[in-house]
């Protein structure tokens, strides 16, 4: 299990959407999650949006970039994005989970390993958390998730659905 695991806003919003979000835990244990992505749910919870409260659970950490010249990154993708990527660069050898197509085009590129809420999904099936892949990704695109067809194929190709 690679230490930490630092989690982006979506993976965040759309895991508590199929209330799977406990998933996280059960995956990776401890879950880092940067300030920003913290602000983005709450901002998405004034706007009406029903999101976690990540400070309330015990194995989410909270965590600030300490070293804020790699805030630089891009100004093509969101905060949450630039700070996820950031507390990754200070800790090589982490995984990211982040759906962001630039943000995981900026992982790769760095050599940072990557997963996102799909890939998630994947893992927990593989482990035997949860049955079935497919009705859970037609959930997140109703939910308003983007997934490519490619992509989708690709996951449930894997998960053997």
């Amino acid at each position: 299990m690679p230490d930490p695991v630092i989690c982006n806003t979506s993976p965040l919003f759309y895991l508590h959407q199929l209330d799977l979000l406990a998933l996280l835990q059960k995956l990776y244990g401890k879950i880092v999650v940067p300030e920003t992505v913290v602000d983005e749910l709450e901002a998405g919870r004034k706007q009406g949006e029903d999101v976690s409260a990540v400070g309330s659970y015990a194995w989410i950490e909270i965590r600030s970039v300490r070293v804020p010249r790699l805030l630089g990154l891009s100004a093509d993708f969101g905060p949450g994005e630039t700070e996820v990527l950031a507390l990754a660069l200070e800790q090589m050898g982490c995984l990211i989970i982040v759906d962001d197509w630039l943000a995981r085009e900026v992982a790769r590129l760095r050599g940072l390993r990557f997963t996102g809420t799909a890939g998630v999904l994947l893992k927990a099936k593989q482990q035997g958390y949860i049955q079935m892949v497919r009705p859970l990704l037609d959930r997140l695109i109703d939910l308003g998730f983007r997934l490519s067809d490619d992509v989708r194929n690709h996951i449930l190709a894997l998960a053997e659905e």
